[in-house]
């Protein structure tokens, strides 16, 4: 996969073939084939590996923050987002932009927003969050944050980090306060 990878950001995913992957990995064509069926299932896997190690770190952060304090936490969580996506843009962008699932109920199965739902819910039991529906609001931050980080790159690569995480954690915390 990480040859996959290398070569789908060099030289983009439609120039890449499975023959360049097998040659780049130094493994035999059927090899390939044992795991993935085609490129596009690798670009899935390079997809869930991205979201797991996303997440890895998201939940680090949330660890080390004040556990009783809910919107240090919820801080912590939204600056991660931010900045592992900026971190990744590159690789981000190719396993969200290229890889484009075909039914709607595979967009909404989004590891990241369930887990966000969970953390809602754990902070409105505690009192530290209102909200209507705690899947939309997870839907609702997590799009926030993701297009306010599209919208900063639109400027170019150089992003104020500081004040993007700012203006994200903000926005989330006066989003759901109780």
């Amino acid at each position: 996969m990480d040859a996959a990878q290398r070569l789908f950001l060099e030289k983009g995913f439609a120039a890449t073939s499975v023959a360049g992957i097998v040659d780049a990995a130094d493994v035999a064509k059927g090899t390939f084939y044992l795991y993935f069926q085609t490129k596009d299932d690798v670009l899935a896997a390079l997809q869930a590996r991205f979201v797991e190690r996303f997440c890895e770190r998201i939940e680090t952060a949330v660890s080390v923050a004040a556990s009783d304090s809910w919107a240090q936490r919820l801080d912590a969580w939204m600056e991660t987002c931010v900045l592992a996506y900026l971190d990744e843009v590159a690789l981000h962008d190719l396993v969200f932009h290229q890889f484009q699932p075909t039914k709607r109920d595979m967009k909404r199965a989004n590891p990241v927003v369930s887990r966000l739902t969970s953390f809602l819910v754990e902070g409105h039991a505690a009192g530290a969050f209102s909200f209507v529906d705690a899947r939309l609001a997870a839907v609702m931050l997590f799009n926030a944050m993701h297009s306010a980080v599209d919208d900063c790159l639109a400027d170019g690569p150089e992003v104020d980090r500081q004040r993007l995480v700012a203006a994200v954690t903000d926005f989330c915390r006066r989003s759901i306060s109780a």
